[in-house]
């Protein structure tokens, strides 16, 4: 935390090795032309899909080829950004690209109503020629679609507006990681810098002094900025709205659903029994208070180990081993591939000046799963959050080896399975090899705080969404004042009674990037919901569970994800995962009860 290195500054070995994807900016440059070439020949195939199995063969050849190359870009050009996102080449890179995809899909817009208007019994015939069998589960995806496709000229005009789509979540990325300048905190070590990294850090800091004073510096610059931070968030609600409208869906809501063929009732089931269970959360609450020696709860209290004295510094390398341990019921197969990526250079390990915040995990087709992380030895919590994203990269690494191009790519709603999946058995693994009551304490205590940011948090994140859109979608105005309304009443009911709110918490709302990507954390609850089910079955469990597991990791897009998660034994479109989340987060509380007395 003392010093934050430049880019330039940091170890090759702690970089990830984007050569996989080109060997040079220039190597990209030049594969950007040849994209920018490929772009021109799309038009050629206008009119003849419809014609023939093989004519249609052949555009998908095409399209298939164009879109590896299409994706080889974007990676390069988002991590290269992601890097130091003060980086003015690297954002010309990115926006330059933004510009030629927007091009390419405007000049492609065509294809899909085409494809849309060929009669279908014609489709089915064709569907059910050799020549497509590499295409049948993308086409069929594609025509469930058929009533949301809008004319050529229409779909045209969206594409092009695809150009600007990204420019409030850019400028939210860009405003809140490279201008907010959050300044330093004063500690007995010194001066040190707070960062959107280091506020973690200070708030697991038992100096309670000291997390007042980096939380109230924190939320000082969102406050300074809240207006504009609101006016970009409305934006981007009234966009997803917009687009829901043009694509013919009752909301916002049903059209991001509507791709994983995923009921609005799961989505409100989770709402619904999650709120059921909110008296198990603020039983949690109240023992932290307790155990704390607090009066009053504040926000800057529920982050910090309620165990005292418990050191646990963990280096990259020791961490690695302890995830590769934790995950042995997976077989050699998985626990090898993931040790050499993290040992090797799949990773960007740690944090650099202008480097973007949090972590993931970015697996492409023909290129290494990518895994940025701004990696804390002294952070349990960083030991999961790698765990986690390496169960994302070996679900990528499972669905590019064993699926198409067209449709390797698994659902956001399938991948925090994978991830939270790998959470949980690393949390058993520390139980069970836990060196003193201590330490068994505190990894208690760090899986229900899991859970708790998981399940809990995630819900009421998804709630506040939805209300948003509510609200838009209804006429009213989303503006500040009644933002930080929804947000508070949200924030008193999942933290309860006796939670002490500062008149800064609810600008909390306004700072979760997640929220720029329309009613997607939702899936964090739900995947984890599913994975301590599948971890169960799997630890507990003989070799049919696991290969029914593995079965789910290499279905990729094969399958809607509801479908998916059945064949790996859950069914989440009951609530029963859901609840008996609620009930493991519950089980937990009574036993760290239990523990501390």
């Amino acid at each position: 935390m003392s010093t934050i290195p430049l880019r330039s500054e940091v170890d090759e070995k702690n970089r990830w090795d984007l050569s996989k994807l080109f060997t040079s900016d220039a190597a990209w440059e030049n594969a950007l032309a040849d994209y920018e070439t490929k772009t021109g020949k799309i038009s050629a195939f206008k009119g003849t899909l419809g014609k023939s199995a093989e004519n249609l063969g052949c555009y998908l050849d095409f399209m298939r080829d164009f879109g590896i190359l299409e994706e080889r870009l974007s990676h390069y050009a988002e991590l290269r950004c992601c890097e130091d996102e003060g980086d003015t080449a690297a954002r010309a890179m990115a926006q330059r690209f933004v510009i030629l995809a927007a091009r390419a899909g405007a000049l492609s817009s065509w294809a899909t109503p085409e494809i849309q208007a060929i009669p279908d019994a014609v489709m089915r015939a064709m569907a059910n020629d050799a020549r497509l069998a590499e295409y049948r589960v993308y086409l069929s995806k594609l025509l469930r679609w058929k009533a949301h496709i809008l004319t050529e000229q229409e779909e045209r005009v969206i594409a092009l507006q695809n150009e600007a789509s990204g420019t409030v979540s850019d400028a939210f990325s860009v405003l809140t990681n490279v201008d907010f300048d959050f300044g330093t905190v004063q500690t007995a070590d010194g001066e040190m810098p707070l960062t959107q990294s280091t506020w973690h850090v200070f708030m697991e800091k038992n100096d309670r002094n000291l997390r007042e004073r980096a939380w109230k510096a924190f939320y000082k610059q969102f406050s300074a900025h809240k207006m504009t931070l609101a006016t970009l968030y409305a934006g981007q609600v009234k966009q997803d709205a917009i687009t829901a409208r043009l694509r013919g869906f009752g909301s916002a809501r049903e059209a991001a659903l509507f791709g994983d063929d995923v009921s609005p009732a799961v989505y409100d089931n989770l709402i619904t029994v999650v709120n059921q269970n909110l008296p198990a959360l603020h039983r949690y609450y109240s023992l932290r208070r307790r155990i704390l020696k607090l009066d009053t709860l504040s926000l800057w209290d529920v982050y910090v180990p309620i165990v005292g004295d418990v050191k646990k510094k963990t280096n990259w390398e020791e961490a690695v081993s302890l995830i590769a341990d934790a995950l042995q019921p997976l077989g050699a197969e998985y626990v090898d591939t993931l040790r050499g990526g993290l040992l090797g250079r799949w990773a960007d390990r740690y944090e650099n000046k202008g480097k973007r915040s949090g972590a993931f995990s970015a697996g492409g087709y023909t290129s290494i799963p990518y895994i940025l992380m701004n990696y804390k030895e002294d952070l349990v919590r960083d030991l999961f959050t790698l765990a986690h994203e390496g169960g994302h990269s070996m679900h990528s690494w499972y669905s590019a080896q064993s699926n198409p191009f067209m449709h390797y790519s698994y659902t956001i709603f399938e991948a925090e399975v994978a991830s939270t999946f790998n959470e949980e058995l690393l949390f058993r693994h520390l139980l069970k090899n836990a060196p003193s009551k201590e330490f068994r304490v505190y990894i208690i205590n760090k899986r229900i705080d899991d859970i708790l940011a998981t399940l809990y948090r995630q819900t009421m994140f998804a709630e506040y969404e939805k209300r948003a859109h509510d609200i838009e979608e209804s006429g009213e105005a989303l503006t500040l004042d009644t933002l930080r309304s929804e947000y508070r009443l949200l924030l008193e009911k999942y933290f309860g009674a006796g939670m002490h709110l500062d008149e800064l918490s609810d600008l909390e709302g306004l700072r979760i990037p997640h929220f720029y990507r329309a009613f997607y954390v939702y899936k964090y609850a739900t995947g984890i919901s599913a994975s301590l089910a599948l971890a169960k079955r799997v630890a507990e469990g003989g070799a049919e569970e696991k290969d029914c597991y593995f079965q789910f990791l290499k279905s990729g897009g094969s399958r809607f994800p509801i479908d998916a998660l059945k064949i790996a034994g859950v069914d989440m479109s009951s609530p029963a995962p859901v609840q008996a989340a609620c009930a493991v987060f519950a089980e937990l509380v009574a036993k760290l009860e239990q523990e501390l007395g």
